[in-house]
């Protein structure tokens, strides 16, 4: 439609030439008056051609063509930006989770200082636990001894 126009605007000029080329031959004969009659023509109907031309129809159909155009590009940025928004909203939830994660985790110091106490306790137990089974095994591996050592003795 815009080429249209704009071929009309061109045969307007066109044809406004023509009619003064028609129109001259009467412009040659003619007095001044004539020639004002001509061009007052000549210019109502250039006139009316870009009126035409710009009539807000026209318009539209530019305002039309534009969003035609730029809207799929548009679409591709909001669902481009969406896309971001949901990968950013994830980032945000995990780093909130691990920053709420190491401060509960400074906060368990006591818990950890209370299971370190217990792990010593539990390992002197089991060091005084060990003693104790060793001299036992001590008294009677002597007192086997002896007793082994008399048998074995007297068997011969």
């Amino acid at each position: 439609m815009i080429t249209t126009i704009r071929k009309k605007l061109q045969s307007a000029d066109t044809l406004r030439l023509q009619l003064f080329v028609l129109l001259g031959v009467y412009y040659i004969m003619e007095d001044q008056e004539m020639q004002l009659k001509v061009r007052r023509v000549t210019d109502k109907f250039t006139e009316s051609m870009y009126v035409l031309a710009n009539e807000p129809s026209v318009a539209l159909y530019r305002l039309q063509e534009h969003v035609r155009r730029s809207l799929p590009e548009l679409v591709q940025h909001k669902t481009d930006m969406q896309s971001w928004e949901e990968q950013s909203q994830g980032a945000i939830y995990s780093v909130e989770y691990a920053c709420s994660a190491v401060k509960s985790m400074t906060n368990s110091s006591l818990y950890f200082k209370n299971i370190d106490g217990l792990l010593r306790q539990a390992i002197s137990m089991k060091e005084q636990i060990s003693n104790s089974q060793g001299r036992r095994k001590r008294t009677m591996d002597s007192g086997v001894l002896k007793e082994g050592g008399e048998k074995h003795g007297s068997g011969m």
